[in-house]
């Protein structure tokens, strides 16, 4: 698979269960509250300064990611868009196959 092709099936993937546990644990389920890609989660009220904390946990169990105290920062983690793209720099999951992409890079 092109590299391009995994960076997008994968984006749509992280963005879809960014989403999905977004909805389930802060919207009960209301699919039709689901934020869009780019609102600010806390600014808009659907999580606060807890709901960061439980959604950096899900991104440490579902994808393996690790945010250190200096990453946890709105552009990393104040939208949906930030998460999905905030996981895609920190490199591909695990069994993903490939090599992983870091902060920064323009594969």
């Amino acid at each position: 698979m092109r590299a391009g092709a995994w960076d997008e099936d994968m984006d749509t993937q992280i963005r879809a269960e960014v989403t999905e546990f977004i909805v389930t644990n802060y919207l009960f389920g209301e699919v039709s509250r689901a934020p869009r890609d780019e609102v600010s989660l806390v600014d808009e009220g659907i999580i606060d300064s807890t709901g960061v904390l439980e959604l950096t946990e899900f991104l440490g169990s579902h994808f393996g990611i690790e945010v250190s105290e200096a990453e946890a920062l709105p552009q990393n983690l104040g939208s949906i868009s930030d998460f999905t793209e905030f996981v895609m720099s920190k490199g591909r999951p695990p069994g993903a196959g490939g090599r992983g992409r870091r902060a920064g890079s323009r594969e």
